[in-house]
């Protein structure tokens, strides 16, 4: 069971390993990989201790990935939603330093499950989470991240049963050895494995679809029905900016967002939210110029670029916009119509600017400085109640 599992793990981690490098992969991929890696060390940490189990430091080292593994799993959820990642990252490094310390201070005498409570205790809080991650924000979209919450939440179910099964018979009770022993744990380990490989190489290879490659020298390639990539709407926003200024004249960013897109999808089903996805980009473009850019931002909103004589003209832009959002959406399916929020800023605005000499050596510094800036004004418009759309951070309801 231990050279199957092994082979299983070690194969699977290798494939999705080599493919985020020949993708130059980044966010929520590096961090799955980092899940990879962990998970493949664990394996060959445990054979070598399976060979010699008088030597501690496998013990060690295995159960320290294995906590490292699970929680990386949770962190990649957290990087694919956009969530922040300080306290959740330093949580997990916790969680692995702890599982070093707890074996190496119990010694060898400590038996073949030293330190045991603290990596199932750590396994259960991360697998639980990545649970829950993997069903909320740009995730809970995709039909195919259930599955990931299916295995992680049964690894959680499991790992509260060996806790359980510990303190009420102890480690040697044939309860525990068969039910919760390392054969039943081998078999877990290859169905997350597999799950985990399937759900994650999918999930990024939508993600990459959405956002193309982000290369200034790329010829800005449209996307599906004259929606570009991000990384494209980027480059052509930059160039358009700088037209611009040369001219005097005034760009608007505007960043639309809808929030309860995940919520619709697990209420009325996938269909419905792609169904209102996809009317939200018809909207969009029937209510703005010819020359107007559009790019997909997420599975949950769009971006929009195009001229603006003045604040008041972009308060107008974005007021049909939101109307016409409106009128579109309620025509859809149920009528069932997200929290639409939209964020406006131009390009003659202070928080346009790039914030310091390191942002403004890069070409698209200034793009980004607005995009950020749009999708700030979106969150709140969306997030704050009267608040339909908000141009530099001034609330210019369009209701």
């Amino acid at each position: 069971m231990s050279l199957m599992t092994a082979v299983v793990v070690i194969v699977s981690g290798t494939f999705f390993i080599v493919e985020t490098m020949l993708r130059r992969d980044e966010g929520a991929g590096r961090v799955w990989s980092v899940a990879f890696l962990s998970a493949m060390l664990t394996t060959l940490a445990y054979m070598v201790w399976a060979v010699d189990p008088t030597v501690m430091w496998p013990v060690a080292v295995g159960n320290t990935t294995f906590v490292v593994g699970t929680g990386c799993m949770w962190l990649g959820c957290r990087v694919f939603n956009g969530r922040r990642m300080t306290i959740a990252t330093l949580t997990v490094a916790v969680g692995g330093i702890g599982a070093l310390l707890t074996v190496l201070l119990a010694g060898p005498d400590a038996g073949d499950w030293a330190g045991a409570p603290w990596m199932f205790a750590c396994i259960l809080l991360f697998a639980a989470l990545g649970c829950v991650e993997s069903v909320r924000g740009d995730m809970g979209t995709y039909r195919t991240s259930w599955g990931l919450c299916a295995v992680l939440g049964l690894q959680a179910v499991f790992y509260l049963g060996r806790i359980v099964v510990v303190i009420a018979e102890g480690f040697d009770s044939t309860l525990f050895n068969t039910w919760f022993g390392s054969a039943m744990t081998s078999v877990l380990t290859v169905i997350l494995t597999i799950v985990a490989l399937v759900v994650t190489s999918v999930l990024r290879a939508d993600r990459a679809g959405q956002r193309g490659p982000a290369r200034l020298e790329s010829s800005a390639p449209l996307g599906t029905d004259d929606v570009l990539p991000i990384a494209s709407f980027t480059v052509l926003l930059t160039r358009a900016a700088e037209r611009a200024a040369t001219r005097a004249e005034e760009l608007a960013v505007l960043a639309v967002r809808m929030d309860d897109l995940p919520q619709i999808s697990s209420a009325f089903g996938g269909e419905a939210a792609r169904e209102i996805s996809e009317a939200a980009r018809a909207s969009v473009k029937r209510s703005t110029s010819a020359l107007a850019l559009i790019a997909q931002d997420g599975t949950n909103g769009l971006l929009v670029a195009m001229s603006a004589a003045s604040e008041p003209d972009a308060r107008r832009l974005a007021g049909i916009v939101y109307r016409g959002l409106l009128d579109d959406l309620a025509e859809v399916g149920a009528g069932v119509i997200p929290v639409i929020g939209i964020g406006v800023v131009l390009t003659g605005t202070a928080d346009a600017q790039p914030a310091s000499g390191d942002a403004a050596a890069s070409p698209c510094a200034g793009a980004a400085q607005l995009i950020a800036g749009a999708r700030e004004s979106a969150r709140r418009a969306a997030g704050e109640a009267g608040s339909a759309v908000l141009v530099g951070g001034a609330d210019l309801s369009a209701r």
